[in-house]
């Protein structure tokens, strides 16, 4: 049974407390969602985060880090190591773990029921099934099954333009495939497993040894689409609250590289307002589908645009999205006062199936905020030398730039620490660059980028 790595959690009198699971880059969403229930349920709730990121420092409340497979490297190595655990295996090690096991009945015994929070709703979170506690958030197994690549192109492709595409029913059938289509496709094929997100299970490719190389498993489903050469990758975020009502928050542009690792974001998009009014539709029509499907909650659609114009659907994401933090503080520094954030949409959909009376769609950028993002994950393994603390909430740099009182900053988030071993897959930290025009986001993207990339050095075993 995993061990708990870090733990500082403090429960409060006449507190209510949910608990949230998933990674710690999305643990500030859970401060606009407990703001949202206690303005909901008229008491005071706060939250406690079961994450995996072993860091050298903590600067949160009410945490609890556990990852097993730190644990392991650990214990074979006797260093430090920052490594990514799946989310199923990390849902199924929180699931088993007595100290959460044990947390959850004490939360039971102090109030009537228990919030489970998520980033991605997993069927391998079973908490839920203990009498009194709930998800709050989508359905677990109607996520899944939205999560579904070839589920989404065999139904979407009625309703949104996409990609010539073909379902290949194995690993031979798929490179067949591919053999035929790379003469008609020259500029590649994207290959993708049923499940696949930031680029781990997919490929785009231009022979069939590449594709050979990428995937192994004889018996798995594959999804072959033609790749289509492109300027813009822009994103889309939205919430369903039934299969009428789709709210949409804003589209940002998203940094593709190699064909398709994601590596951040930027706000707002530089498309034309023609564009984004065709996308904002697009993903309207792909909520309403989701909705009709049984999905309540957050979801993301991922597009491309290409010289002409054309637009062409990618994917729909059934969970939240990375940019999600940031468009909840574009949100609140730029909605009326008392209209809901995204946390408290998704809880009015997941509760209520509606969405409040006061709900306001953000139809422009009246504070004039600018962000990007930037997520510096490792192709390779490496070792820190330093450690960058957090100078800045989110939040609160966010309303600085919407006050007027700086024109730019940049924040380096999650930072690793020092002498640490990180994995190839996993995060060194991030970048959230703030600004008034896009010049001064992407000064502190490049500037954030260089302080991160000098905080570490090729691993070399001794």
């Amino acid at each position: 049974m995993s061990e708990i790595f870090f733990s500082d959690y403090k429960l409060e009198k006449d507190t209510e407390y949910f608990l949230y699971i998933g990674e710690l880059k999305n643990y500030w969403l859970n401060s606009f969602l407990s703001e949202s229930l206690s303005k909901v349920l008229r008491r005071k709730v706060g939250f406690i985060a079961v994450v995996p990121d072993v860091l050298q420092h903590y600067a949160y409340e009410n945490l609890i880090v556990l990852n097993p497979e730190a644990e392991q490297f650990y214990r074979e190595h006797h260093c430090k190591i920052c490594c990514r655990i799946s989310g199923r295996d990390f849902m199924s090690a929180v699931s088993e773990n007595p100290v959460v096991l044990d947390l959850v009945e004490t939360l039971k015994k102090r109030q009537q029921s228990v919030y489970v929070h998520m980033f991605e709703s997993l069927p391998e979170m079973t908490l839920d099934r203990i009498p009194g506690v709930s998800v709050l958030g989508p359905d677990s197994a109607t996520a899944h099954r939205m999560n579904n690549k070839i589920f989404q192109y065999v139904e979407l492709s009625k309703i949104l333009p996409m990609p010539e595409h073909l379902v290949c029913e194995g690993l031979d059938a798929l490179v067949d495939a591919a053999n035929k289509r790379l003469q008609a496709w020259p500029d590649g094929i994207f290959v993708t497993e049923e499940y696949s997100a930031a680029g781990v299970k997919s490929i785009v490719a231009t022979r069939t040894d590449q594709i050979v190389e990428k995937f192994v498993y004889k018996d798995r489903r594959y999804l072959i689409s033609r790749y289509i050469p492109h300027l813009y990758d822009p994103t889309v975020l939205g919430v369903v609250a039934n299969e009428n009502d789709v709210y949409v928050a804003g589209v940002a542009d998203q940094r593709i590289e190699q064909g398709n690792r994601f590596t951040g974001s930027t706000y707002p998009t530089v498309l034309s307002e023609k564009i984004v009014a065709r996308l904002v539709d697009f993903t309207k029509k792909a909520g309403r589908w989701l909705g009709s499907q049984g999905y309540r909650g957050i979801f993301g659609c991922d597009y491309i645009v290409d010289e002409s114009d054309d637009i062409r659907f990618l994917e729909i994401n059934a969970r939240k999205q990375g940019t999600t933090m940031e468009f909840c503080c574009t949100l609140e520094q730029s909605l009326p006062p008392g209209a809901p954030n995204l946390p408290e949409l998704e809880y009015r959909a997941v509760t209520e199936g509606r969405f409040p009376e006061n709900t306001t769609e953000l139809s422009c950028n009246p504070r004039q905020i600018h962000w990007g993002t930037y997520n510096c994950k490792m192709e390779k393994m490496v070792r820190t030398t330093e450690h960058i603390p957090q100078v800045l909430n989110e939040r609160d740099a966010f309303k600085k730039v919407a006050d007027g009182e700086i024109s730019r900053d940049f924040i380096v988030l999650e930072h690793t620490g020092s002498d640490f071993v990180v994995a190839q897959g996993a995060f060194v930290g991030r970048v959230v660059a703030l600004g008034t025009d896009p010049d001064a986001v992407d000064q502190g993207l490049s500037e954030g980028r260089k302080k991160l990339e000098s905080s570490f050095c090729e691993f070399c075993k001794s």
